[in-house]
């Protein structure tokens, strides 16, 4: 069974997690979440999910403003330069549980999503709060990162916190920094299309590829060091 916007939040307080929430029109993009949360105080957050050629999946998780690369993020993770892609709404709806417009590290309560992949932005750690959807897009709720690490712990996570932007060279002497990331099996699910125009992005948001590249690739300076916190 999946769970509902509800029975997350009862889990939240049952874990006494400290959480403010905010009712408001389906949001498909972080832009028009802005619009009914963005005054309030805090980082706003973009969820991708994404899937690799051997069917494991991940959600990147990163402020609104971080700049994601998927071809250096895809290399990053010892997967090659096309090795990741957005997985399409189907398999979504089948491992994470949420409609569109809904990803959020929160679909991890799901049994189904047990080996989906996160990666957590380095950039959380410095806003007071972040904001994300419980599970659906009419709602939006803010913690700070102890408390979305208490979550993650509950249901068996270990966060990490990465810094989405660098962009370290990979090669022989020099292995893949996030490879530890890459799950250990794939998941099995039935036969879906898998249309390419698919994106995941903003607070859950779907986007067209064509049209949004800002959203998941953006060009900075290369860094060398290797930047991952644990919790």
């Amino acid at each position: 069974m999946a769970y509902s916007k509800d029975q997350l939040l009862a889990r939240l307080k049952d874990l006494q997690i400290e959480f403010s929430q905010y009712e408001h029109p389906a949001v498909m993009t972080v832009e028009a979440q802005a619009k009914y949360v963005g005054n309030i105080g805090g980082g706003l957050s973009k969820n991708l999910f994404l899937k690799d050629k051997k069917h494991r999946f991940y959600i990147v998780s990163a402020l609104a403003d971080t700049k994601v690369d998927m071809k250096v993020l895809s290399q990053r993770l010892g997967l090659g330069k096309g090795g990741l892609r957005m997985a399409p709404e189907e398999t979504m709806l089948e491992i994470l549980k949420v409609p569109l417009g809904s990803v959020t590290p929160f679909a991890l309560v799901n049994e189904s999503a047990r080996d989906v992949a996160l990666l957590l932005d380095k950039g959380f750690k410095a806003q007071e709060r972040c904001f994300f959807h419980p599970l659906s897009n009419d709602m939006s709720i803010s913690l700070n990162t102890n408390d979305l690490d208490k979550f993650l712990k509950s249901i068996g996570r270990d966060p990490a916190y990465v810094d989405l932007e660098a962009n370290p060279a990979v090669g022989k002497d020099q292995p893949p920094d996030l490879a530890a990331f890459v799950p250990s099996g794939s998941t099995v699910l039935p036969d879906l299309p898998d249309p390419a125009s698919a994106v995941q992005s903003a607070g859950g948001s779907h986007v067209n590829a064509n049209n949004n590249c800002k959203a998941a690739t953006g060009k900075f300076a290369p860094c060398s060091s290797v930047d991952i916190e644990r919790i």
